[in-house]
């Protein structure tokens, strides 16, 4: 009896492992061939799932298989005009896109797979999106110059009267250090050196040699930063700090920061509201080089959908 039972599970976990091979084959067929390069199913899958939980909307399969040959044509147009990024340079940007919404690489590899998806899925985004812009840039640059004229046409007038010149902010960054898992009462305390300070800062010449004398301080090198670079929010706290005087004490990863006004002038550099029309005429003129360089591209293309 022992014998017909073995053969019996022998049986049924070959039936399963052929069931697990064929699903996975499945997964791996090639739906389209782009230029001889194929997008699999899996891939149309993968990247359904990754737009799903980026934008908490379905997207369509349609809308999804063409930006994967869009993607295709994109990359190896980039190859034949020698525009290509390193996987390591890959990395470096995915780790970049981590950073800029609060978590390490890891961390965000983490999030995708919550949702089914493989950090492939997005790097391969990324470096087609990379080697485009990069592409389109370099290949028309010079319709995608702006003169002052194309700025200026494109600023609202309401907004040309409300804002104020660009203004640069020229200041010196103090950081009253604290300990990493320091107990709330020391950040406290050091808060409260920090307000001391603040009351004491009369000028950057003499209130730098304060902070410098105080115990775990450190005074970095002045910065300028332009209005332009700035929040408005932003902004209006600085322009709210007589010059010679300290930013409120704000807790930081690293410690209490502050910031000496070390003083204001008047930039060279765009308003806000300038460098904003500046950039939304850009992007329409780089969208429409863009899209009539790609639709060249699809109509030069052997594009075959299995």
């Amino acid at each position: 009896m022992r014998q017909p039972i073995d053969t019996c599970r022998r049986l049924f976990a070959a039936a399963m492992i052929v069931i697990a091979t064929s699903a996975a084959a499945a997964a791996q067929n090639v739906v389209i061939i782009v230029n001889g390069d194929p997008i699999t199913a899996l891939d149309i899958e993968q990247r359904m799932k990754f737009i799903q939980i980026s934008t908490q909307k379905a997207p369509s399969r349609t809308d999804v298989v063409n930006e994967l040959i869009d993607e295709k044509l994109k990359v190896r147009e980039g190859k034949r005009w020698g525009v290509e990024l390193s996987d390591a340079e890959v990395d470096s940007q995915y780790s970049s896109m981590a950073g800029r919404m609060r978590q390490t690489a890891e961390q965000l590899t983490q999030n995708l797979a919550k949702g089914g998806v493989h950090p492939n899925t997005l790097k391969a985004r990324i470096r087609a999106d990379t080697v485009w812009s990069q592409l389109v840039r370099g290949r028309y640059q010079a319709s995608l110059q702006l003169s002052e004229k194309d700025v200026e046409d494109a600023v609202p007038k309401e907004g040309e009267e409300q804002e104020s010149a660009a203004m640069d902010y020229i200041m010196r960054p103090i950081l009253l250090l604290v300990t990493p898992g320091a107990s709330p009462a020391v950040v406290d305390g050091r808060r409260k050196e920090a307000e001391a300070l603040r009351t004491r800062f009369k000028s950057c010449e003499d209130g730098v040699s304060l902070a410098r004398a105080m115990r775990d301080t450190a005074v970095r090198d002045q910065i300028i930063r332009n209005s332009g670079d700035l929040s408005p929010e932003l902004r209006k706290m600085l322009d709210a700090v007589p010059v010679g005087q300290l930013t409120a004490p704000e807790v930081t990863k690293l410690g209490v920061e502050m910031y000496a006004i070390c003083g204001r002038q008047a930039s060279k550099a765009d308003s806000p509201t300038k460098r904003k029309a500046r950039e939304a005429v850009f992007s329409q003129r780089f969208e429409a080089e863009s899209k009539r360089y790609l639709n060249r591209l699809r109509r030069q293309a052997l594009i075959e959908r299995k």
